[in-house]
């Protein structure tokens, strides 16, 4: 199977997150200069590089947990794992959790 190269600088800015941190749909797309949230979402779904590329890492713009290949349970572990706290649901404390923007690029 090819893959995109749109899928591939997904992986790219998506590995740059650090452990304990998270970064959104939204950001990663401003990143690689696109308003394709479903296309970022849609490439870390098929990601083949995990845990290297940290799509766990990755959630909605309202600090919700989103969807997981392995399933949202899978991924809230995965979270905590590296000490983000998720409750009901949501990343708690994400605006300090979540990765500067610019630090994607």
């Amino acid at each position: 199977m090819m893959l995109s190269s749109f899928s591939e600088r997904v992986w790219k800015v998506t590995k740059k997150i650090p452990r304990g941190s998270v970064a959104t749909y939204k950001d990663i797309a401003y990143a690689l200069h696109t308003k394709a949230y479903r296309a970022v979402g849609n490439a870390l779904n098929k990601n083949p590089h995990a845990p290297i590329v940290p799509c766990h890492r990755v959630v909605k713009s309202d600090g919700g947990v989103g969807g997981f290949a392995h399933g949202t349970v899978k991924k809230i572990t995965l979270l905590q794992k590296e000490g983000v706290i998720v409750k009901n649901g949501k990343v708690v404390e994400f605006e300090k959790r979540k990765v500067a923007f610019s630090s994607l690029r």
